[in-house]
């Protein structure tokens, strides 16, 4: 089985030093060969042990609000056609706390991190997911031929692919615990995240950065938009986005 990692950067969102980040922590945390791949509009300051390909075209309304809907090119067929086998797809703002084997390892012909507010609804979290390349074509077809209705339907790209992966009928989620939300399982409440710092999750391998804030703002601690959530300054974070030498 060809293993594919694959991760995503466009527009200003995310600097290049995400994908070398991510890059890094992928090799501290995969032993067995792999292809490190980064779908990018701008590959300036990127590592070149990265291997690099073009963005996907996917023509979209700019005043539209950012959905992820340009993740789901990954699915098409036009990748390259060097890449094949599996892919496992990261978002570029998370964080790798364990070994990476055991997402190949399982058996299933797509996984999703089972959405942690929705459990009784089928919704993923696609920050990760593994896909078999070239294999969901016709999903991004429908979108590129649909995609007004799909946007009136599903509020972004991660709702729209659980739900044409579950009509397929190959949609299954990863072992509770083995991806786990900072603001859900490490934040502390409200006013203890003032002082004490955010606890690392038992048994996390991968640890994923919805919304705010993203990992390096929480670096130095940080204090959301009202107050009411905050970090003090975690050491086990910064380790992970700058390990010791």
């Amino acid at each position: 089985m060809d293993k594919n990692i694959i991760c995503m950067k466009w527009g200003t969102k995310f600097s290049s030093q995400y994908v070398n980040t991510l890059a890094a922590m992928v090799r501290r945390n995969l032993k067995q060969p792999y292809r490190f791949i980064c779908f990018t509009d701008d590959d300036t300051g990127i590592e070149s042990s990265v291997e690099i390909r073009p963005l996907p075209e996917l023509q979209l309304d700019k005043k539209l609000p950012e959905r992820g809907w340009r993740k789901l090119t990954i699915l098409g067929n036009q990748l390259g056609d060097d890449i094949k086998g599996v892919g496992l797809f990261l978002d570029l703002d998370v964080l790798i706390l364990d070994d990476l084997q055991p997402f190949f390892d399982c058996s299933g012909k797509f996984l999703i991190v089972q959405e942690w507010g929705f459990r009784d609804k089928i919704i993923g979290n696609s920050s990760v997911f593994r896909f078999e390349i070239g294999s969901h074509q016709d999903i991004l077809d429908n979108f590129l031929a649909n995609g007004e209705q799909i946007r009136n339907t599903h509020r972004n790209e991660q709702a729209y692919l659980s739900h044409a992966i579950n009509q397929k009928g190959i949609i299954e989620y990863w072992d509770v615990g083995w991806c786990c939300s900072f603001k859900r399982h490490c934040l502390r409440s409200f006013p203890l995240c003032y002082f004490v710092p955010p606890r690392k999750p038992v048994g996390c391998k991968i640890l994923i950065f919805h919304g705010n804030p993203n990992p390096d703002e929480v670096v130095n601690g940080w204090i959301g938009r009202y107050g009411l959530r905050a970090a003090r300054p975690a050491k086990w974070i910064n380790d992970i986005l700058t390990p010791p030498k």
